[in-house]
């Protein structure tokens, strides 16, 4: 058992007891006493009393639970698109006639030049019904015509065989040097004397004339001067051809033509209409087969190699029968094209100038329905119809876009309405009812989606979630910014006086002259022009938002220590010979963070408020990156605002209220820290 003194217990509770005077008052000095009247609870209790201020301090750590913690609860993200079945009148496929033609190559020898290949499909058209058209650039070429749309290019290389009209034909060489000239051929009598006086009298060239002959002089390399003759007619190169040749190349020469046939052999024409060159193909090779139809299989989903296109396009010329991927064909031709069949006589596959395909460009319809829509096609075209509807049994589809099956497995099928609609461009649109899966755009609130979805398919919750991140962030990051700024540039300000006073006053009234809106309309379309990360806007907005407004904060700290800086305890840091940046940072300072908390406090709003209005209009943070700025822009138009209101009100609503709940929060701290403002 321990010891117990009564008296020492009597003497504790004593001293414990509060000191009371004669009146049974407690005193001054007591720690109770001491502990009412401390300025942080006396300002907490002001703060307390005022319900509008309680009010707005519920509803920021509301939103700030909303906003950051809601997100990690929620299921959904802010970039997360959402998709739905619906059934929908879409555009199912498209059937055009292909006027272009296109070509494959035949063999590996014999090539076609790109620009002669580029114009390949404007000489076809060109022919208008001629089986052949020859012509040539660095090599020759003949397209010939195997069968209706089908035609074959030939490639050759080219030798001169003569010149019509008026030529330069190459006499010889004058060399100054032995005053001799050398001929190519035969010699011409006195052309040597002539030549050489020509040149004496003029050395820099020109021309004259023996027995009734032109010739001209050009000055060459080595002293020498090459001389030619100017003819006209027809001169060959080599052996001459016969009468009927030459009828020929008259004919084609009056007519304009570039080339022509002659005995079987292929000659092109080169030159002007005063000097024309033949040029015959000396050995013309296959080069390319070019074709405007397109394959169609009778089985959905079988390829067709260009190798088996290739053979099967050269088979129009002849009996019909190729060879191809090792088995043996038959094409014959049939109504609207060519119809290929195997060995054993099945039917294989279609060539026709009519591409019928999925809008999408696949080749997955099957070939009854192929034939129909081209027959619909075919029958608008020649009535002059705009539109057309034709029925076809179509695969029978769920409410989730699958294919209804059978007991056996098969696919059910029911009766389909298709529209048929012409193009000004000539191209038949097929549109019929299917059911698709598409982005869950603007749907209405749901038990999925609390505040439905937008235009992108994005859950309106979870943008608005991160959203208030984005712009709460925004809103203390600019204002520290501010304040940050502000206090160093007033601190110093206030502080010093004199020629430093006026330098930043005059800073501070310059920012305040800066148009704040034109300014941020051109940081925006400079961010647009560099095509900003979304994250490195948010980051530049936020900078330029603190540099615009540092200036009322500055102005605020200056007047501040202004009043502060001659007080005692400032004359006290002096004596003591604290340095100037603690005298302004650990004495002055503290002493205008209630002012400094006030102003932060009720600008937060002004800033948040800001952020969305730039974002609205575009200039801000940029899409995908959800803001309650972006997320307003997404129904920016009036019939977006009238029909979609489940988006934009919830929104604006969690505007207001935060900026309206900061004001609360900021009139709140200042009647607390200075009640006698309010009184």
């Amino acid at each position: 058992m321990s010891n117990y003194n009564l008296n020492e217990v009597l003497k504790r509770r004593k001293a414990e007891a509060p000191q009371k005077n004669s009146n049974g008052d407690v005193k001054l000095d007591d720690l109770s006493r001491v502990k009412v009247l401390s300025p942080g609870r006396q300002v907490f209790k002001r703060f307390i009393r005022n319900r509008l201020a309680v009010f707005g301090s519920v509803m920021l750590i509301l939103m700030f639970l909303f906003s950051f913690l809601g997100p990690l609860f929620y299921p959904y993200g802010q970039k997360q698109i959402f998709y739905k079945y619906e059934p929908r009148n879409v555009d199912y496929g498209m059937v055009k006639e292909n006027t272009a033609y296109t070509g494959l190559d035949v063999s590996d020898g014999a090539r076609i030049e790109r620009s002669v290949n580029n114009k390949m499909n404007s000489i076809i058209k060109g022919m208008a019904g001629e089986d052949d058209y020859i012509m040539g650039e660095e090599q020759g070429y003949r397209v010939h015509r195997l069968a209706e749309d089908v035609y074959l290019a030939s490639a050759s290389e080219m030798e001169a065989v003569c010149e019509l009209g008026e030529s330069q034909v190459s006499v010889g060489t004058y060399s100054l040097v032995g005053k001799k000239l050398t001929f190519d051929g035969e010699a011409v009598e006195g052309l040597e004397a002539a030549a050489a006086d020509a040149i004496a009298k003029n050395a820099k060239g020109g021309s004259f004339e023996l027995d009734g002959v032109t010739y001209t002089y050009a000055r060459g390399k080595a002293k020498s001067y090459a001389i030619s003759a100017t003819s006209d007619g027809l001169r060959y190169v080599g052996e001459a051809l016969d009468a009927g040749f030459e009828a020929a190349l008259n004919a084609a020469a009056e007519g304009g033509a570039s080339g022509f046939e002659y005995d079987g052999a292929a000659y092109v024409l080169t030159g002007d209409e005063d000097s024309v060159t033949a040029l015959r193909m000396t050995d013309p090779q296959p080069a390319r087969v070019y074709s405007r139809l397109t394959v169609s299989t009778y089985e959905v989903g079988q390829e067709v190699s260009d190798e088996m296109l290739r053979q099967a396009l050269l088979a129009t010329a002849g009996d019909g029968a190729f060879e191809a991927e090792g088995q043996s064909w038959t094409l014959a031709a049939e109504e609207g094209g060519w119809v290929v069949r195997g060995a054993d006589g099945a039917e294989f596959m279609e060539l026709t100038p009519f591409s019928v395909r999925r809008y999408n460009g696949d080749d997955t319809m099957e070939y009854g329905l192929k034939k129909a829509l081209t027959e619909k096609a075919l029958e608008m075209a020649a009535a002059d119809a705009r539109e057309g509807v034709i029925t076809y049994d179509l695969p029978m589809q769920t409410e989730t876009g699958e294919y209804v099956t059978d007991e056996a497995g098969n696919v059910s099928c029911q009766e389909t309405e298709l529209k048929l609609t012409r193009s000004q461009t000539g191209e038949y649109v097929v549109n019929c009812e299917q059911v698709i899966y598409v982005i869950n755009m603007f749907d209405a609130p749901s038990r999925q989606h609390p505040l439905g979805t937008d235009g992108d398919g994005f859950d309106v919750l979870a943008r608005i979630m991160y959203g208030g991140r984005v712009s709460l962030m925004v809103g203390f990051v600019v204002v520290f910014l501010e304040t940050f700024l502000g206090v160093i540039m007033g601190g110093l300000s206030g502080y010093y006086g004199g020629w430093v006073d006026m330098l930043i006053m005059r800073l501070v009234d310059i920012f305040y002259c800066l148009p704040y809106m034109p300014i941020m309309i051109i940081i925006g379309a400079l961010m647009d022009a560099l095509r900003m990360d979304t994250y490195i806007r948010l980051i530049v907005m936020m900078a330029a938002l603190g540099i615009m407004g540092w200036a009322s904060v500055a102005r605020l700290v200056r007047g501040q220590i202004l009043t502060l800086r001659e007080q005692e305890f400032m004359v006290a840091t002096e004596a003591t010979g604290i340095r100037v940046r603690d005298r302004i940072f650990h004495h002055l300072v503290p002493n205008i963070m209630p002012q400094l908390i006030v102003q932060a406090t009720m600008g937060m709003g002004g800033v948040i408020l800001t952020e969305s209005t730039l974002s609205f209009l575009g200039l801000g943070v940029k899409h995908p990156l959800a803001t309650w700025g972006t997320i307003i822009n997404s129904v920016s138009s009036a019939s977006a605002m009238q029909h979609y209101a489940f988006i934009w009100i919830p929104v604006g609503l969690l505007i207001c209220v935060t900026v309206i709940a900061f004001n609360f929060v900021g009139d709140g701290l200042r009647d607390a820290y200075d009640p006698k403002a309010k009184r």
